[in-house]
């Protein structure tokens, strides 16, 4: 073994430096391309006030919340003699909430940055607006993993503790739930409300600048899919790394001292030369002569795994010796990642069957392309499950096998587990630059469409390349559900190690564990219930205010005044704000309350039910969703009658109901999964000492 932990601490610094001033650097190059178009501009400076309006007033509310719960943690642990353990940990939560807004706040920025740049670059043909978008969207990928590796290492660096940093990802998971749940509430209310009247009733074209909730459709792409993916990535990306490292510290204290305190801190090294591979690729990202928009995405992202897993080898090497299984960890989380990532875009993209199928499934009404948008979604669980289950086995397997001797072969499995997943979350720097692409180029389209650019400039640049959008944020949202599902069972182990010593195992035939697994199992679906609802009630808001304004107003539709944006805009982020109570205390609230009113034993099957019932969900709702958006624009193109056409209404419909799973209820279950880990992680020490207060008392009755 090569170098001290004090000297792979600063090597990890360092590299979250250097990511930071490259997403610097580019912001710059990005900000010096002038915006000489007038209208563009005007209606770009609506969208940048709209998104900031929301982002203020959502996270006041939110941090008024984060001040309270720390308050609560500092308390709960002061009350069992640990003050200084809760301050540690209550100041843990404030700095991962931070942070997670922070990442947020990023993404969206650059997002509302590029994307008027994008649009006017869009007049010049389809490369130069490629780059700019995504150009836009490396700033977001490097900026969020830089901030979420430099947080990781400094709290490594102060404690020297992971499980002492799980305040953290308790704070950055909190966020990002209410990031996922008030943003997309906010994105697909606007965008259904705007749908259904503009496109089917109104019979105008998407991004007509008649429309009233035009604007509030092009802020919701700000405030969700930009700056709830930023705290969604950066909450994945912690919760992930910390869940690898802590089962590394698990086994170290345990007293299996064979891979010592690197192997504590080798899935942040793994972090760190992912995020050195990302910038290195970003070079890569090129368009070629009759080359698919995706190829040329996809090259960067190739580029990245490639070159990560040669990164990989040589810190294996020099950390831990050369150890080929776990280096083999290395590999099988890159493999996941491909394969989720092709089959996502296999069920997303017009390309192949699934979307043709869904848009010839319009031609015969809305009733079938529903039913053949379903059909595709739940199919699209099975091989990413069957991936991930070979995956977990094979890294289990090796690394048991070559470990065994010198730890057990339970702890040495499992933390191969932990490096797969630490390896599967290298590449999101630049999946998060692939997936920001899509919001941007989304947005472009609008201000392409409402500034009133020549047709030409829209079928031939804007449109081909927002369908790809859709298709990367589907698999951005893929990717971090997979990475979910690992960091999620990387967390169980974690938890299962820290009760071993008041009960021996979690057995399925002990009734606790099974009432657990049943309230986990159901708890993703009560949630998406809440959250399909609100998008419903707040479409339905949208819809009556756009009517009300053309009932009005007769001149909107002919052109002669302007709809009321500003309107429209308020009302969709007094519905999404409303419901944001709701899903943090379902979220919250559960383990809470199974863990000190059940017990740990029930707890336990409460984390394993959550991950069985809600990574299918997830799946099935993210591409599912997708497909019925990208049927939608393959329709759009000119296929099966094209714009207007008894197909496309169709696939409108479907598109709406699409649009509530892929980027509102999907998604949020993502943080839905580990917030539920990381409190009860976070409280099990106290629902112990609660449960063996119970026992005592009950000895006396």
């Amino acid at each position: 073994m090569y170098g001290t932990l004090f000297g792979w601490e600063l090597f990890i610094l360092a590299v979250s430096f250097v990511g930071l001033i490259y997403a610097i650097a580019q912001s710059y190059l990005l900000l010096k391309i002038p915006v000489d178009d007038a209208v563009a501009k005007e209606i770009s400076d609506h969208i940048k006030t709209g998104s900031n309006a929301f982002m203020k007033r959502q996270y006041t509310w939110v941090f008024i919340f984060a001040v309270v719960l720390a308050i609560v943690i500092f308390a709960a642990f002061t009350a069992i003699g640990q003050e200084t353990d809760g301050g540690k940990l209550a100041a843990g939560f404030i700095v991962g909430a931070v942070g997670s807004a922070v990442a947020g706040l990023a993404g969206m920025n650059v997002s509302i940055r590029s994307n008027v740049r994008c649009a006017i670059k869009a007049k010049s043909g389809l490369n130069d607006a490629l780059k700019v978008a995504f150009r836009g969207g490396s700033v977001t990928g490097l900026t969020v993993v830089s901030l979420a590796l430099l947080g990781l290492v400094v709290f490594y660096m102060l404690y020297q503790d992971p499980s002492l940093m799980v305040g953290y990802i308790f704070g950055a998971s909190l966020v990002s739930l209410f990031a996922r749940v008030g943003g997309g509430i906010f994105t697909k209310g606007a965008d259904v409300g705007a749908d259904l009247v503009g496109k089917v009733e109104a019979g105008i074209p998407e991004d007509d600048p008649r429309n009233p909730a035009t604007i509030a459709d092009n802020v919701g792409d700000n405030v969700g899919d930009c700056a709830g993916m930023g705290a969604d990535l950066f909450e994945t990306y912690v919760v992930t790394a910390l869940a690898s490292m802590l089962l590394g510290y698990l086994v170290y204290i345990s007293g299996y001292t064979f891979l010592g305190t690197f192997g504590i801190i080798f899935p942040l090294v793994l972090g760190a030369v992912g995020v050195l591979s990302s910038i290195f690729a970003t070079l890569f990202v090129r368009k070629g002569e009759g080359q698919r928009i995706m190829t040329a995405l996809y090259k960067g992202l190739i580029v990245t795994v490639i070159t990560s897993e040669i990164g990989f080898y040589i810190v294996d090497y020099l950390m831990l010796g050369g150890n080929l299984a776990i280096f083999g960890d290395t590999l099988i989380g890159s493999i996941i990642m491909l394969v989720v990532v092709y089959v996502t875009e296999y069920y997303t993209s017009e390309r192949y069957r699934p979307v043709a199928r869904i848009a010839d499934a319009s031609t015969t009404g809305v009733g079938t392309n529903i039913i053949t948008g379903l059909g595709y979604g739940l199919q699209a669980v099975f091989v990413p499950s069957i991936v991930i289950v070979a995956g977990i086995v094979t890294a289990y397997g090796i690394t048991s096998y070559s470990l065994g001797s010198q730890l057990t072969a339970t702890y040495a499995g499992l933390y191969g587990i932990g490096i797969a997943a630490a390896s599967l979350l290298s590449a999101t720097g630049m999946i998060i630059s692939i997936d920001s692409y899509g919001p941007i180029t989304d947005n472009a389209g609008g201000i392409a469409e409402m500034a009133g650019f020549d047709e030409k400039t829209r079928k031939d640049v804007t449109d081909p390349l927002d369908a790809v959008g859709n298709t990367t944020k589907a698999v951005t949202k893929g990717y971090a559900i997979g990475s979910a599902l690992l960091a999620a069972l990387t967390l169980f182990a974690a938890f299962k190690i820290d009760i071993s010593g008041s009960f021996t195992s979690l057995e399925l035939d002990n009734p606790l564990v099974l009432v657990g697994l049943l309230i986990g199992a159901i708890l993703p679906f009560f949630f998406t219930s809440y959250l399909m609802n609100s998008v419903g009630k707040a479409a339905h808001a949208i819809v009556e205010e756009v009517r009300r304004q053309f009932t009005a107003d007769k001149g909107i539709l002919e052109g002669k005044s302007k709809p009321d944006y500003g309107k429209a805009v308020d009302i969709v982020t007094k519905e999404a704000l409303r419901q944001l109570a709701m899903p943090a205390i379902i979220g919250v609230g559960t383990p809470i309350v199974v863990g000190f009113t059940l017990g740990p034993l029930a707890l336990g099957g409460v984390l394993l039910g959550v991950i069985l019932g809600g990574y299918p969900l997830a799946i099935m709702m993210t591409v599912g969703g997708g497909a019925w958006d990208n049927a939608k624009k393959y329709i759009e193109q000119g296929n099966y009658g094209g714009k207007g056409s008894e197909a496309h209404k169709a696939a409108v419909a479907g598109d709406t109901v699409g649009d509530a799973t892929k980027d509102t209820a999907g998604p949020a279950i993502n943080p839905l999964i580990k917030v539920v880990n990381t409190v009860s992680i976070l409280f099990i020490s106290i629902m112990l000492s609660h449960y063996a207060l119970m026992g005592i008392i009950s000895y006396f009755l």
